[in-house]
């Protein structure tokens, strides 16, 4: 049997690109945050993680090109080794005050944040609990690890609870969901779930890859419910509010630095470039001195979320910027995609098994730059194509 015949048979790809209904890989000529260009093309992007719009935010593109200047391109080597500069650790402080824990720890990506926490955590005997729906990189960093992983129905408190009596008192256990869910917008009943995890002896990690900069005045998911000391790891990564590429995890100092020494993921890749934790630094600066972005973000996303209901959409129970348009068949989510996309609207379809079965969507994201008048447009043309599609009436 020759390995590389799954690749040959694998075609699904080609035809769909042939048929001119292939929506990933899309090659942008220009993504100026709002708005994104192919071939000529103009959309408003609302398919972005780009949240506060601080991709093109002045002080952050003069961050990152200062840094490049001091510092050059790449640190070329691990943060183990010698890929630690003054500037991730100045970072670090800012990124732990910001959550309100003690410590943080910066990662070159956010994927490799939850592959390198969680398997540095959980060892042989351990077990690792996991939402139905958590992303992709906390199930990767639980296979990853030497412990049991578990899973519960999604945001389901009584089943979360099942699970963990189900488990022995003796042995190590660490739940890890998403703080607002990336796929359908909803987000994590923390006030229920503290409680449950702590009547079972059991942490608790709060991954905001989306939350951060967006809930709890920007500071994520346990500010936002006032339970920030009730959170023993509170993840997040920068290629979203952050407008650059990294992650970290936070939580109290003991814990950071076991995970500093222990994390694969950290101690054997190349630390994130100068300029992006220049950028990431700016980042953050701007959330403090500028308020009225996250502010802005999550008033544009009630109107979206409230025009949408109105004009007959199934948006499920998203109460973040994250608002799906849930169709639930392969096809029609394609041919939506792509009439929205010859309209001049750029969103992400979302197909099973990224969704459960039945639900597949469209997801639609906003950012805190998005015009009054953009937005207009953007529900002019979902009301259009969603008549021509048969999802509203």
């Amino acid at each position: 049997m020759d390995i590389f015949a799954k690749c040959t048979q694998f075609t699904a790809a080609k035809e769909a690109i042939a048929a001119g209904y292939y929506p990933y890989f899309i090659p942008l000529t220009e993504n100026e945050g709002t708005e994104a260009v192919f071939r000529g093309h103009r959309l408003i992007m609302c398919g972005s993680n780009n949240y506060l719009g601080l991709t093109t935010h002045p002080k952050v593109r003069q961050a990152a090109l200062d840094a490049v200047h001091r510092y050059g391109t790449s640190c070329t080597g691990s943060r183990f080794l010698n890929g630690t500069l003054e500037l991730h650790e100045q970072l670090e402080r800012e990124l732990a005050e910001w959550v309100g824990k003690e410590a943080a720890l910066v990662f070159s990506t956010g994927m490799q944040a939850n592959l390198g926490t969680i398997s540095a955590l959980v060892g042989r005997g351990d077990y690792v609990i996991l939402d139905k729906q958590d992303h992709a990189s906390i199930v990767d960093g639980a296979y990853l690890s030497w412990g049991e992983t578990r899973r519960f129905r999604h945001n389901d408190m009584a089943d979360l609870e099942r699970v963990l009596q189900s488990l022995p008192d003796d042995k190590g256990k660490l739940v890890v969901v998403d703080g607002l869910y990336s796929m359908e917008g909803d987000i994590a009943p923390l006030p229920e779930m503290i409680p449950i995890c702590q009547k079972y002896g059991a942490r608790l990690m709060v991954d905001d890859a989306h939350a951060m900069g967006v809930l709890g005045g920007g500071r994520g998911t346990a500010a936002h419910f006032g339970l920030t000391e009730g959170v023993d790891l509170i993840m997040s990564t920068f290629s979203k509010s952050f407008a650059s590429l990294g992650g970290f995890i936070a939580g109290d100092e003991p814990v950071v630095h076991y995970i500093k020494h222990h994390a694969r993921a950290l101690i054997f890749s190349a630390s994130i470039p100068p300029a992006n934790a220049a950028a990431a630094l700016a980042a953050l600066q701007v959330m403090r001195e500028e308020p009225e972005r996250i502010a802005r973000v999550n008033q544009i996303a009630e109107n979206m979320r409230r025009e949408y209901r109105r004009l007959g959409f199934d948006i499920g129970s998203s109460e973040t910027p994250v608002i799906p348009i849930i169709i639930g068949d392969d096809t029609r989510t394609l041919l939506t995609w792509k009439a929205l996309f010859e309209a001049g609207v750029f969103v992400n379809p979302v197909l099973a098994p990224a969704t459960p079965e039945g639900r597949q969507l469209l997801r639609t994201s906003y950012m805190a730059t998005h015009t009054d008048e953009q937005m207009e447009r953007v529900l002019e043309i979902f009301e259009k194509v969603g008549k021509q599609m048969g999802l509203i009436s």
